[in-house]
């Protein structure tokens, strides 16, 4: 453990004959408050109450210190501190998880009710396939209502520009388009199309009248009923069929430079 808290220490104490052993893991100078010096107060704060403050406590709890480097072992020499070697910690994943796939969806303010509507979609995708991470753009609700699950990672919104230029950058490999049947939805232009291609990646599209003129499924992507089920099914089918995403993608380039 890091830090301590006083539900804890409890535990510990109250368990503490059933403990064959006590460890506190230090991988910053935590018991030295001269050392956090110029640090956020609330962060000061942080390490005194969970951390420093315990330091009798460990003692009489006969705890071992283990510490990340060598400099921390030699200051605190008089605990007999344990070094612990650092190590990757991507070694040893295997190499389904090495190559990440980029599922996304860059949507906005009005796109609150498509966000909810995806998030049993990601729910069961990571859940399924380790192979998938995904990309969301939006603001702090949007981050807060995501922090759940695996491997997503959103992106705050950005300008024309800075979008541009993300779009440039390779890497994804399934954008989604979805697209609830409401009035505001009624009027949007199937711009999501040309992003998606941009971004080298294959599109997975609600089957809205937004998107029919534009796209043919399974030839420039995919036109789908708003099913949360079929949606699932199809992006974990696409996501392992190399070949189908390419001539999706190949198609949907040759609409898109047009």
């Amino acid at each position: 453990m890091r830090y301590v808290t006083p539900a804890w220490r409890l535990w510990a104490e109250k368990h503490r004959s059933q403990l064959g052993q006590v460890v506190f893991f230090m991988d910053d100078d935590l018991f030295d408050l001269r050392a956090h010096a110029g640090l956020p107060l609330r962060y000061r704060w942080k390490l005194y109450r969970q951390a420093w403050q315990h330091q009798a406590w460990f003692k009489k709890m006969g705890a071992q210190l283990w510490v990340s480097t060598p400099w921390l072992a030699e200051k605190y020499a008089g605990w007999q501190p344990t070094v612990l070697q650092p190590q990757s910690p991507y070694s040893g994943l295997g190499s389904g998880l090495s190559v990440q796939k980029t599922l996304f969806y860059h949507g906005s303010a009005s796109h609150k009710s498509e966000f909810e509507w995806l998030y049993p979609v990601f729910e069961q995708v990571l859940s399924q396939e380790p192979t998938l991470s995904v990309e969301l753009i939006g603001n702090s609700k949007v981050r807060n209502r995501f922090a759940a699950l695996p491997r997503v990672h959103v992106l705050h919104p950005m300008k024309w520009p800075a979008y541009q230029a993300l779009l440039a950058r390779p890497g994804r490999t399934i954008g989604l388009a979805p697209l609830l049947d409401n009035g505001f939805n009624a009027a949007r232009a199937p711009t999501k199309f040309f992003d998606i291609t941009q971004a080298g990646a294959v599109g997975i599209y609600a089957d809205h009248p937004v998107y029919r003129p534009l796209v043919r499924h399974e030839h420039n992507g995919l036109l789908l009923p708003m099913k949360q089920q079929v949606w699932v099914d199809a992006i974990l089918r696409l996501s392992k069929d190399d070949s189908t995403r390419e001539m999706i993608r190949e198609n949907a380039k040759k609409i898109s430079h047009a």
